[in-house]
């Protein structure tokens, strides 16, 4: 085939189909994200990030429409700086969250953008709030979102727990995040992974060959059966 034919595709933008997410730990917070970005069924991207910097740590992690949630975190960037000029100070991760949340309310019948703003700040420390569709705004210790957020919620309220050191963070982010992919068809290629604490931010990469493994099913019907049908 020389080109793609994008009338047999679902009519739409381009698409973060995703399972983002975020954990709050002791002395900072962990981000994650699947790398495949969708037009339709079509993989636009295999290895797209997902983890966009809006100022020295403060990260989001996006779902939705690419074009939007782009135009989103650079508008909040821009904000940012222009925080930082006029205190003298980093701004808390609290005001990155609220100006997101701000615009993606007002503008919530023109945007298809789920967002998580995770980060560390002298006031609060870590933290992680959850934007979804339509604008709302909630503090909590983990958050998820995309598509392939709906196979793993029931894993995350089972497995999470308060008090867990970055170790312990990072492998929950990394197992929630091979689970959501090998459920979700949006969801695939590499988990990307952010660490930011007080001392900085730590970039983690995990290739589509070494996630981690899980049950997947096997062939149950038997032998006897499937002759019959051949």
């Amino acid at each position: 085939m020389d080109r793609i034919d994008m009338d047999r595709l679902k009519s739409g933008e381009v698409n973060l189909g995703t399972s983002i997410m975020a954990v709050q730990f002791d002395h900072g917070v962990v981000i994650g994200a699947d790398s495949r970005t969708t037009t339709g069924s079509y993989i636009a991207n295999r290895v797209t990030d997902k983890l966009t910097h809006v100022h020295d740590r403060i990260y989001c992690c996006r779902s939705g429409s690419a074009a939007d949630t782009q135009a989103i975190a650079d508008i909040v960037h821009y904000a940012l700086q222009l925080y930082t000029q006029q205190f003298g100070a980093a701004p808390p991760v609290s005001s990155a969250a609220a100006i997101f949340q701000k615009f993606c309310y007002e503008n919530k019948d023109a945007l298809s953008a789920g967002i998580i703003v995770a980060g560390w700040d002298k006031e609060a420390g870590p933290s992680v709030y959850n934007i979804p569709l339509g604008g709302g705004l909630f503090r909590q210790p983990w958050a998820i979102g995309g598509s392939g957020s709906t196979y793993v919620y029931g894993y995350c309220d089972a497995t999470y727990q308060e008090g867990w050191g970055k170790d312990e963070a990072i492998q929950f982010v990394k197992n929630t995040l091979a689970l959501a992919m090998s459920r979700d068809g949006s969801s695939g290629g590499v988990i990307r992974m952010c660490v930011i604490t007080e001392e900085g931010v730590e970039r983690l990469f995990v290739p589509g060959d070494q996630l981690p493994k899980f049950w997947e099913g096997h062939e149950v019907l038997p032998a006897a059966i499937k002759e019959q049908k051949s």
